[in-house]
């Protein structure tokens, strides 16, 4: 039904990716500075256009962290032009060339960066995704076609119709930002045939929409299905340092991928620990779903299903499981976890490590949130996603995950035997 519209999009975003090979790094943090700019000068048209989405959205019922996710008041609209001023100052890796060494019969063989030409994201709610996934396309060297959720259509739609409009300062080519203008979802599938024109797919949002992309694609998708993020509380942790931390993970946005959703208690400081935790969760709205250990130190807790350990609540709901040692809380997140971010809490340096070793997630941490697993405060500027799949990027994915290596060699006349 759209194929052609959708066609038309993906190859004007490849011609446009060819104007940016070799484009000079100055030129492209110009361009950023002044979609930044731009988006600020921008606010009023951006606030009006999402409080359609907003008034959309109350109407049809979406929970209050959706509404909250897809909100752009003036410290988001500030913080996505703070994140592309940050991606502009970022190193940028294209023409890097690394491992240069000398065969044995003379030929210099290296690696050089180079962007990966078209990458197609598909996401929901969250307009700023909008912003962050241009600049570091556009930093990187490539094209980037944006397809929005429904929900935040009007938002989307304001937003690159300010980015492209400011790339006209700079001199670069405004396809080099497309958007599909499409909310069905035939629009998607349509997008996920054009194998020829688009490198690389990188779906946002929910583990259905993620399926369903991965089981379409005829193009490689980068993905990560849920965030069921976990952390452990040892024997050995400063529990004062848990308490702080456990509450934020869970509560500072519990709509997010990164938040805490499983947290796992060692047996010998469960009795100290769990009841004030539960204590302090409650005066914060949260609903605790407990093992039977658990629910013998607070009878009042609901009993944790199997399928709540399973589960990426994205709400005030949290699972809490007492393991007997260490092995055991690695091994529930090997079971349930979702490759994405888990935590221990611990004043054991070992312990600490054989965590970090022996977790196979994309992010760990010691001693701090889940939340923060995060390309911004990563340093990465912002992201561009997280992937849980275990290919050339690995957890929240900037700049240099959106380019590949290729093999350069120079030589003065060598020819193979």
């Amino acid at each position: 039904m759209y194929d052609e519209v959708i066609k038309g999009i993906a190859e004007a975003s490849r011609k446009a990716s060819r104007t940016l090979v070799g484009l000079p790094s100055g030129v492209k943090g110009q361009a950023l500075k002044h979609m930044a700019a731009s988006l600020r000068q921008a606010a009023p048209f951006l606030r009006q256009e999402n409080a359609k989405d907003l008034e959309a959205a109350e109407k049809a019922g979406l929970s209050r962290a959706m509404i909250d996710r897809l909100s752009l008041g003036e410290a988001v609209i500030d913080g996505m032009a703070r994140a592309i001023e940050e991606i502009a100052e970022l190193p940028d890796p294209v023409g890097t060339i690394t491992g240069m060494t000398r065969r044995p019969n003379g030929l210099m063989v290296g690696r050089m960066r180079i962007p990966l030409g078209v990458v197609a994201i598909i996401y929901e709610s969250r307009p700023n995704v909008t912003a962050d996934a241009a600049a570091l396309c556009l930093k990187s060297g490539n094209a980037v076609i944006l397809r929005g959720g429904s929900e935040a259509f009007n938002s989307n739609a304001a937003i690159v119709k300010t980015l492209r409009d400011s790339l006209g300062f700079s001199g670069i080519e405004p396809d080099v930002i497309g958007f599909i203008p499409v909310t069905d979802r035939q629009a998607i599938l349509d997008m996920l045939r054009l194998e020829d024109l688009i490198d690389l797919v990188i779906p946002r949002g929910g583990e259905g929409l993620i399926r369903t992309v991965s089981e379409n694609s005829l193009i490689p998708v980068l993905k990560h299905y849920k965030g069921v993020c976990h952390i452990f509380v040892d024997r050995q942790a400063d529990l004062e340092m848990a308490y702080r931390i456990c509450l934020n993970a869970k509560v500072q946005r519990p709509g997010v991928c990164n938040a805490m959703e499983t947290l796992l208690v060692d047996a010998p400081v469960a009795g100290i620990f769990l009841p004030r935790m539960a204590e302090i969760y409650r005066k914060h709205g949260v609903e605790l779903r407990g093992c039977g250990k658990a629910r013998a130190h607070l009878p009042d807790m609901k009993p944790a299903a199997e399928e709540d350990w399973y589960a990426e609540f994205l709400d005030l709901i949290l699972a809490v499981k007492i393991v007997e040692d260490l092995n055991e809380a690695i091994d529930h997140i090997e079971k349930y976890g979702s490759n994405h971010t888990e935590a221990i809490i611990t004043e054991n340096y070992t312990r600490a490590m054989e965590f970090v070793s022996h977790v196979d997630s994309s992010t760990v941490l010691v001693n701090a949130s889940t939340r923060f697993s995060d390309g911004g405060e990563f340093g990465l500027g912002a992201e561009v996603g997280i992937s849980t799949s275990k290919v050339h990027a690995y957890g929240p994915m900037g700049i240099e995950d959106l380019t590949i290596q290729k093999f350069i060699c120079f030589g003065d006349g060598q020819i193979r035997q």
